[in-house]
């Protein structure tokens, strides 16, 4: 089983770029998250996939997590961005208790994401049976 490796929700900002859409029937994200019906759903749906998000909410703490793809379990939004994902196995977990990471720690962590997006199967964590 393959384990996702797991940045901070600054990273995701940083690296893969969110879009903004005017066209949102609702305001949420700020105007970066898509509905899961209706208007906005038809939005996600005329995207690449490699361009689609999936906010979801933890099943065991009130942390919430960015996820490559479109999920139907515990999902709150969609998120597209400019950057495509290619299915790497990452996720970006947004604390309930919201901090941000230093430079420094920014830094590291979008050189580290920037060489699994280069060559992904280098960096795929195993759990071991």
């Amino acid at each position: 089983m393959i384990v996702p490796i797991v940045f901070h929700e600054d990273v995701f900002d940083e690296f893969f770029k969110p879009v903004l859409h005017p066209e949102a029937q609702y305001e949420i994200w700020g105007g970066y998250g898509l509905e899961t019906f209706g208007h906005d759903l038809e939005i996600v749906r005329r995207h690449d996939r490699e361009y689609v998000w999936t906010v979801i909410d933890s099943s065991c703490d009130s942390d919430q997590w960015i996820v490559p793809g479109v999920h139907l379990v515990n999902r709150v939004c969609y998120l597209t961005t400019e950057i495509p994902h290619n299915w790497v196995d990452v996720e970006f977990r947004i604390r309930w208790h919201s901090y941000s990471l230093t430079e420094l720690g920014l830094k590291r962590q979008l050189s580290k994401l920037s060489r699994i997006m280069k060559s992904p199967h280098a960096y795929a964590r195993r759990l071991s049976a």
